[in-house]
């Protein structure tokens, strides 16, 4: 559950994370690709939804450059209950989703991921800069710098616009 980055992170790409295998992944790796960074649960009403455009999103862009990083989380209603395992099993077998799924993670309080902390400096949300429930949504440009946050009820497929023009395609 432990994320690592260097004390001053200037960029998403400075952290380490773990993913749902708890392998390390450096976040260094995506230098050069658009992101969008979203907390996910199993279990909530948006589920479907979000993980199915999601999924045309990555599907559309992956070889343009668009990654698509999901951090699971049960902070909201418990609605992300499974182990890592569990967790995977269901987005791969249902959705057949091939994004990167990684550890999961806490987004607010105080053991809140470090990179969702520095994913929320200077994006704030209805409540402050607390991520307000499942599939909050971080788009990151190709230099790590996040340039847009999204509410939870925001479509995927909504940013599709935004994913171009950080994608650089007309």
């Amino acid at each position: 559950m432990a994320t690592q980055t260097s004390k001053n992170p200037e960029s998403v790409h400075d952290f380490t994370v773990k993913d749902a295998k708890e392998n390390d992944v450096d976040l260094s790796i995506f230098k050069g690709k658009v992101l969008l960074i979203v907390n996910v649960a199993s279990k909530c009403g948006m589920t479907n939804s979000n993980y199915a455009e999601m999924n045309q999103l990555y599907e559309k862009y992956k070889d343009q450059g668009l990654e698509i990083l999901a951090f699971p989380c049960n902070q909201f209603g418990e609605e992300e209950p499974g182990t890592n395992d569990q967790i995977t099993d269901f987005v791969c077998t249902r959705f057949k989703s091939e994004f990167p799924i990684f550890d999961k993670i806490d987004v607010n309080g105080e053991n809140a991921s470090p990179l969702y902390r520095f994913l929320k400096l200077g994006k704030w949300g209805i409540f402050g800069d607390d991520i307000q429930w499942n599939f909050a949504k971080f788009l990151v440009n190709k230099d790590g710098q996040v340039v847009d946050r999204y509410y939870p009820t925001t479509s995927p497929l909504s940013l599709e616009r935004d994913i171009k023009q950080l994608l650089e395609i007309s």
